[in-house]
C-alpha cells in the first residue's frame, strides 16, 4: 500500500500527473528534479508517490519491485546484445504485476478525489518507475491521457503484446549515453508499443546520461499540454 507521497497543486486541477521515481531512488529525490515540469503546468495536481518497498541495496532508498530477484548479477547492464537484455527485463512480470496491484488503487483514489476521469490522467516515470508507468498505462480499464517514459523500457513485452487493455499516447525520452538502461531500449519500446496500437513519440537527449533532464521535462510539458488542449476541444 502506498502511504507516502509528495503533492503539488496548481489552481483547480483539470489533470492529474502521477510521476514514479526509479529504483534506488525516492519521492523526495525525484521531487528536487521536477521544477521545469512543475513551473510550466497550470491547473494540475502532480503526485509523486513513494514506493512502499525498502530498496534491497540501500535501506534509505526505495524500489517498486526487486531487480535482484530477476537479475541477481545485474547482467542486463552488461550482456552484449539488446535481445539478451530484453529477455532479462521480460522475466520481471511478477514484479510489475505486484507493483501494479498497489499502484493502481492509489491512482484510482487520486482521480476520484479530484473528480477527474481516466482521460485526465498522465502517467510519468523514470527508469524502473518508467517501466511501471508503461505497464500501468497499458493495463487501465479506460484509456488515459498519456504516458511519458524517462529512461525506461517496455516490460514484460511478451505479456503486454497479448494482454494490453488500452493503447494510450506515449512519449519515450532517453539519453543517447545512458549507461544503465541502454539507449537501444527506446527504439525497441517504440516498436512494441506501435504494435499494440499506441501513438508513440520519442525524444533523444543529446549525450544524455541516466537521469531526468530539463529538456526532457520540457518535452513532457509540451506533450501533456497538447493532449489536454485536444481533449478539452472535443
Amino acid at each position: 500500500m502506498i502511504e507516502e507521497e509528495i503533492v503539488h497543486i496548481d489552481g483547480h486541477p483539470e489533470k492529474l500527473v502521477v510521476f514514479l521515481h526509479g529504483y534506488l531512488d525516492s519521492a523526495t529525490a525525484l521531487d528536487r528534479r521536477l521544477a521545469p515540469l512543475l513551473d510550466n503546468l497550470s491547473n494540475v495536481a502532480v503526485h509523486i508517490p513513494q514506493a512502499p518497498e525498502t530498496c534491497e541495496i540501500l535501506e534509505n532508498k526505495r524500489q517498486w519491485y526487486s531487480m535482484h530477484r530477476f537479475d541477481p548479477d545485474d547482467a542486463r547492464r552488461f550482456v552484449p546484445s539488446l535481445q539478451e537484455c530484453v529477455a532479462i527485463y521480460d522475466s520481471m512480470g511478477l514484479g510489475l504485476n505486484k507493483a501494479f496491484s498497489y499502484l493502481n488503487p492509489y491512482i484510482q483514489t487520486c482521480l476520484l478525489d479530484y473528480g477527474l476521469e481516466a482521460k485526465d490522467l498522465y502517467l510519468c516515470g523514470f527508469s524502473q518507475g518508467a517501466m511501471l508507468a508503461i505497464y500501468t498505462a497499458l493495463m487501465q480499464e479506460e484509456e488515459i491521457g498519456g504516458c511519458i517514459s524517462f529512461s525506461g523500457i517496455i516490460t514484460p513485452y511478451t505479456f503486454l503484446n497479448k494482454h494490453a487493455i488500452t493503447k494510450p499516447d506515449m512519449l519515450l525520452i532517453h539519453g543517447e549515453a545512458d549507461n544503465l538502461v541502454r539507449f537501444e531500449a527506446q527504439s525497441f519500446t517504440q516498436k512494441q508499443l506501435s504494435k499494440i496500437g499506441c501513438n508513440v513519440q520519442t525524444y533523444i537527449v543529446p549525450e544524455g546520461q541516466h537521469r531526468v533532464s530539463e529538456d526532457g521535462l520540457l518535452q513532457a510539458v509540451s506533450f501533456i499540454q497538447q493532449r489536454a488542449t485536444k481533449k478539452l476541444a472535443i
